[in-house]
């Protein structure tokens, strides 16, 4: 029979409650008996205020006001959760009624099954004697792989949380955990107060431990986090994270309050805090705070490996023209060697930098203001530390510079250039008699710059770039002795050879008569391969012994400096760079490659260096690290990491992660290696151990669905 549409306004009269909203009725067949009832059979379906209800029968009865139905049903609201069911009687406007031995599948991904299904007002759906689980049940296994059964089960679709009474949960069919009551968001809800995935942690000094995180949604825009911790070597800590959105920003702040056995005195712990707001005028302010009681306290917790402190404040505001900044840092240190009352220092940076067009003599000017102070809060006017300087040294400098470049092509295609810079600061010094109180500085640059960029073009399509490039600076010198605190680790590189200065800071100016050669050659494939290639080196009038012996600038020529940059189509790339002394001896190396492949990543990078007696490496460098990601199977991935010191013949560090992830489950497995170093902590093995269950609020994604087998 050819199936009948029907558009119904069933009993608009009598029933005020269908009045409002016109149910739209399709079936193959639909018959009136009596007055009272209507009958629907044959692929029925109802439409009415954002639910669909599909089955094979339907039949209403008006003087009840009832739906009695007979499936297979499959009930959906507007929210996607649908209901599949054998048999329901509910009322007309399917808000309450009674359905039985029903399925409630939630977000496509949780399922609950129940002997009985009750819809109350809308609002509330009761399930009795239920299986809940998010795992895929195949024929030749009919146990999931987790799911929970509980005596009761109530859905609040308002407040979009599940209660469960009497609640067991089960691994492979096997209890493990017994709740007589647990609250879990339903999936649609991605923040709920209650607790989070709890966490198996086990370190060398604390022993095993276990973390249960419960969260708190103060509203919309703030939360709270406690993580209660205690271990089996008597361990005990409450960490707690606060996180609020504000409209033109966020703040985040985490610590922790701890006891242990490790070290003699009481309590430690830790507080770290950062945030960032758009201010008017185009202004950003970000902020951070990080303060800890001990050195050891946060490789002992597994917070952070990090061997310093960094509490800021800075407002900045970038423009095509323009660069604003002002910051204020407080530095501390975690290192043994590192004496809390000579390290911390406060930093103040003022920066305001304006880039223009050069009027009268064109090319690009850049006009530069700064001021800059550092306090070291120490009450030691000698040099305790043996660094060769007062330790309670405070500076503060107020700096102008102006810089000046134009370019012209010439006829045969090459690019000359003149560039200058003009610099004069004022330098206060005080608690520290080797410098006057006050010192002036006037100094300059100027010179020109010749490129020469010759292309070919390969008969594969293929293009070649080779572009020699010399540089001649000339430099009046300075006789002014000006603390040098911020420009003691200048290194040399592509990104600074042809600079007019090549130390980081402001402390320290380059100066003297120069000159910069420079080759540099790149293939490009049609492909989108790149093969670079780079070689330079500085030749100075006279050596000012202005650079230490590991920047690879010092002496009247520099090191002979070798790059070279490989990036494929297929994900590899390598980046080396060798300094050469005049014998051609290696005395320092770097080298990094990448590799990023659809299903496994690989980076790696090795550094080697000579030792330098001017600087903070009285001994040789020769490091390795290697990280790596895998991902074995579509559920399987694993990741990996190592920092191999040769010199001391030991790695740093060495950690392994292992994830499984499918459509109802997520277990996280670590392992972690701290070896001792400037810290004062001991060596450090660390292991944890998480799982999630998929499905509810809050949750990670779900991952591919397992596939049956047989």
């Amino acid at each position: 029979m050819r199936r009948l549409l029907c558009a119904l306004f069933l009993l608009v009269a009598p029933l005020p409650a269908l009045s409002q909203d016109a149910a739209t009725l399709v079936a193959d067949r639909v018959e009136i008996q009596g007055d009272n009832v209507l009958v629907a059979e044959g692929s029925v379906e109802v439409l009415q205020r954002g639910m669909r209800l599909r089955a094979t029968r339907v039949t209403y009865d008006q003087a009840a006001d009832r739906l009695r139905i007979d499936g297979p049903i499959v009930l959906t609201d507007e929210s996607g959760t649908r209901v599949l069911a054998d048999q329901a009687d509910l009322s007309a406007d399917m808000q309450d009624g009674i359905m039985t031995s029903a399925r409630l599948v939630m977000g496509q991904q949780l399922q609950m099954a129940a002997t009985e299904l009750q819809r109350i007002g809308g609002r509330y759906t009761e399930l009795s004697n239920t299986v809940a689980s998010s795992c895929r049940v195949c024929n030749s296994s009919a146990t999931p792989l987790w799911e929970i059964r509980a005596k009761r089960v109530i859905h609040d679709q308002l407040e979009k949380q599940i209660y469960f009474q009497n609640a067991q949960l089960r691994f492979a069919g096997v209890p493990v955990f017994y709740f007589p009551r647990l609250r879990m968001p339903d999936p649609s809800l991605k923040r709920a107060t209650g607790f989070l995935r709890p966490e198996i942690r086990s370190t060398s000094e604390l022993g095993t431990g276990f973390v249960l995180p419960y969260f708190i949604a103060l509203n919309d825009s703030r939360d709270v986090t406690l993580l209660p911790y205690l271990s089996s070597n008597g361990g005990r800590s409450l960490g707690l994270r606060y996180r609020e959105a504000f409209r033109t920003g966020n703040i985040e702040f985490e610590g922790a309050v701890s006891q242990d056995e490790i070290l003699q005195y009481g309590t430690r712990g830790y507080v770290f805090g950062s945030g960032g707001f758009a201010l008017p005028r185009n202004f950003g302010l970000t902020f951070g705070l990080q303060m800890v009681s001990d050195n050891a306290y946060l490789r002992d917790y597994g917070i952070s490996d990090q061997d310093r402190l960094d509490s800021f404040l800075a407002a900045e505001r970038v423009r095509r023209d323009q660069y604003v900044l002002g910051r204020i840092h407080k530095i501390g240190t975690l290192r043994d060697e590192g004496d809390d009352t000579i390290v911390p220092a406060t930093i103040l940076d003022l920066i305001w930098i304006d880039r223009h067009e050069t009027p009268l003599i064109g090319g690009q000017g850049a006009l530069r203001y700064q001021i800059a102070g550092s306090n070291i809060s120490s009450a030691y006017t000698n040099d305790v530390d043996g660094d060769g300087q007062p330790d309670a040294r405070d500076t503060t400098r107020a700096l102008i510079r102006y810089d000046w470049r134009r370019d012209w092509v010439l006829s045969n295609g090459m690019v000359a250039s003149a560039l200058g810079r003009a610099q004069g600061d004022v330098t206060w010094v005080g608690n520290d008699p080797t410098y006057a109180s006050q010192i002036e500085r006037l100094t300059g640059s100027f010179g020109g710059e010749l490129r020469w960029p010759l292309l070919r073009t390969e008969t594969s399509g293929a293009t070649q770039l080779l572009e020699p490039v010399a540089q001649i600076l000339f430099s009046p010198t300075s006789n002014a002795d000006v603390p040098n605190e911020d420009s003691l680790l200048a290194e040399f590189d592509e990104g600074n050879l042809f600079s007019i200065d090549r130390f980081p800071g402001t402390d320290a100016v380059e100066q003297g008569n120069r000159a910069a050669l420079g080759l540099a050659w790149t293939r490009y494939g049609t492909k989108g391969s790149t093969l670079g290639l780079a070689a330079g080196r500085v030749f100075r009038a006279e050596d000012m012994d202005q650079f230490n012996i590991g920047s690879g600038l010092d002496g009247a020529s520099s090191n002979w400096l070798l790059g070279m940059t490989l990036a494929t189509p297929v994900g590899l790339s390598l980046t080396q760079r060798m300094l050469l002394d005049d014998d051609l001896d290696l005395q320092s190396a770097e080298a990094r490659m990448g590799l990023f492949r659809q299903r496994y990543a690989l980076t790696t990078g090795y550094y080697w260096s000579e030792a330098d007696p001017d600087d903070e490496f009285p001994n040789d460098i020769s490091e390795l690290t290697i990280n790596g990601a895998w991902q074995v199977t579509d559920n399987w991935t694993s990741s990996f990491g190592v920092r191999h010191d040769f010199i001391a013949g030991r790695s740093s560090r060495a950690s392994f992660d292992l994830q499984y992830r499918n459509e109802c489950i997520q277990v996280d497995l670590s392992l972690s290696r701290w070896f001792a170093d400037s810290t004062s902590v001991t060596p450090t093995t660390e292991f944890g151990l998480s799982v999630d269950l998929l499905g509810f609020g809050g949750g990670p994604d779900p991952g591919p669905t397992r596939q049956c087998r047989g």
